[in-house]
């Protein structure tokens, strides 16, 4: 790898972040409400109580704004894969193409279609059919985050492909190992249930406001139910499956786990870090980041990756430096391997435009030997400490979506406690607790992402492809004009999705 212009890939990655974070914004409300919505129709359907009725067409509402100002942002992001990363988009579009034209042909179309009957059909069409049309949005929201989870997971932990040196790209060769990759299916559960909390919080959130103002009381107290059961549910789920998506973690990224750990001293009966604050890094060649105070938990790492209290946990230094007793190879070593994949792919093209197919198969045969370290050959005689992740970031974002998870599952037994008393609105604590807990739901989920996503850095897809080779060559002028120009155009759209919405709730409050 020759030149790297590293201006054009942070603002590359600057652009992708920003429009990425904006979008999942929205997102996580609607994959939560929209179930929300469809129980609480089915409450009305099964009763007949029209202020079931009501209570479902307000939250409608709500769901209506967010899902409009939601769908743009995602176009967006969706045509960045082609103008920021084309090199990224030609070398896996085969596969990173299908989940995503799946998710648009399917998933989008499904929901899109009974979206006209969920919010234009009432009286319109039979209530069961109308109860059906609200599921089927509900469904079809969640297909859609199922394809393109699918897709990222991949990104994560590439699979069920075969690169195809003819056409210098990745090809698929089985979809189902694609779809079915353990880590896609961990994210898609952890990504898709903890939005469910997020939904819950905004919907409980905004009930205890209803509450707490005497305006509306009945549509609070029914509506802060519902919230409270689906998201004490959604949370215990979650805690489940973020334990599953640790130990996937642990077996196919461990440097990013011992990002989330702050780990650079790998150990067996590895302690957790259940709290932590860094201080200024050690001027040492590890160039480790250092704890100025720390809470562990003995050997609860080790068995939270691998359910094995003695069980050895990669640290950073045994990552970069390799550590032979426990069988780790050195990232220089697969930085030389890689060398070696990169240079053979070059002299196999050479010699088959040639006609020389001996040297030709020879240099093949070579690849493929060292095609797993393909990726690092792009860090070829510079410092491999390069392929560490920013573990600041990771760790106090892992540790910020644990401790605001914690929180969550104690604020809905609370409520679910105080409703099940008939104390709710007697709880003007609790209540305001409530209310104000709806940011931290997006931080929460914010978090996580950032833990996915910086964790895995510099890959764009893991030990395969990374950002330094996935990057389109344009000039980086032009996409720092349209990060601004993005920034003031998605901050527009959450202020005027916050006005709408506020406005909205505030009129049904006046009723």
């Amino acid at each position: 790898m020759g030149h790297i212009d590293w201006e054009l890939v942070n603002w590359s990655r600057a652009q992708f972040a920003l429009t990425a974070m904006y979008h999942w914004l929205f997102v996580p409300l609607t994959l939560g409400i929209t179930f929300i919505i469809a129980i609480m129709e089915t409450i009305y359907v099964k009763t007949g109580d029209e202020k079931w009725k009501e209570i479902t067409k307000f939250w409608m509402k709500l769901f209506g704004i967010n899902f409009a100002i939601g769908v743009a942002t995602g176009i967006i992001m969706e045509f960045e894969f082609g103008t920021n990363w084309s090199n990224y988009s030609w070398f896996v579009g085969d596969i990173f193409g299908a989940p995503l034209a799946i998710e648009g042909i399917m998933a989008f179309f499904m929901e899109s279609t009974f979206i006209a009957v969920m919010f234009f059909g009432w009286d319109k069409v039979s209530k069961k059919f109308h109860l059906l049309s609200s599921w089927l949005v509900a469904l079809g929201s969640n297909l859609s985050a199922l394809w393109i989870l699918v897709a990222n997971g991949w990104m994560q932990h590439p699979v069920g492909m075969e690169f195809n040196p003819d056409t210098m790209r990745n090809e698929m060769v089985d979809f189902w190992a694609v779809l079915m990759n353990p880590v896609a299916v961990n994210k898609f559960l952890h990504t898709v249930i903890s939005s469910y909390i997020v939904a819950s919080l905004f919907v409980a959130g905004v009930s205890a406001w209803f509450i707490l103002k005497k305006k509306d009381v009945v549509l609070g107290k029914r509506s802060i139910l519902v919230a409270t059961v689906f998201g004490l549910l959604a949370t215990i789920v979650t805690m489940w499956s973020g334990d599953e998506s640790a130990r996937q973690v642990a077996k196919t990224q461990p440097m990013k786990l011992a990002a989330m750990e702050g780990l650079y001293q790998g150990d067996r009966s590895a302690p957790l870090i259940a709290m932590g604050i860094f201080g200024d890094p050690e001027k040492d060649e590890h160039h480790r980041e250092k704890f100025i105070f720390e809470v562990k938990i003995p050997m609860a790492l080790s068995y939270l990756a691998f359910l094995q209290g003695d069980a050895f946990v990669p640290g950073i230094n045994d990552l970069v430096h390799g550590n032979k007793k426990e069988g780790i190879v050195s990232y220089q070593e697969r930085i030389n391997s890689g060398k070696i994949a990169i240079d053979a792919l070059g002299n196999y093209i050479k010699f088959k435009k040639s006609g020389d197919a001996t040297n030709a198969e020879k240099e093949l045969a070579t690849f493929r030997t060292h095609e797993n370290d393909f990726g690092y050959g792009y860090y070829f005689g510079k410092d491999p400490h390069m392929l560490i992740p920013n573990v600041k970031m990771s760790f106090y974002s892992f540790h910020i979506m644990v401790i605001l998870g914690t929180w969550f599952l104690v604020l809905f037994v609370l409520l679910f406690i105080k409703i099940l008393q008939g104390k709710i609105d007697n709880s003007k604590t609790l209540l305001r607790l409530t209310l104000w807990s709806i940011p931290f739901g997006y931080v929460a989920s914010q978090a996580g992402w950032i833990v996915a996503e910086v964790g895995r850095q510099p890959w764009t897809i893991q030990n395969l492809l990374p950002n330094i080779a996935a990057v389109s060559q344009i000039d980086a002028y032009s996409v720092q004009i349209t990060f601004f120009l993005f920034l003031v155009i998605f901050t527009t759209l959450l202020i005027a999705e916050i006005k709408i919405m506020l406005s909205a709730i505030k009129n049904r409050s006046a009723h």
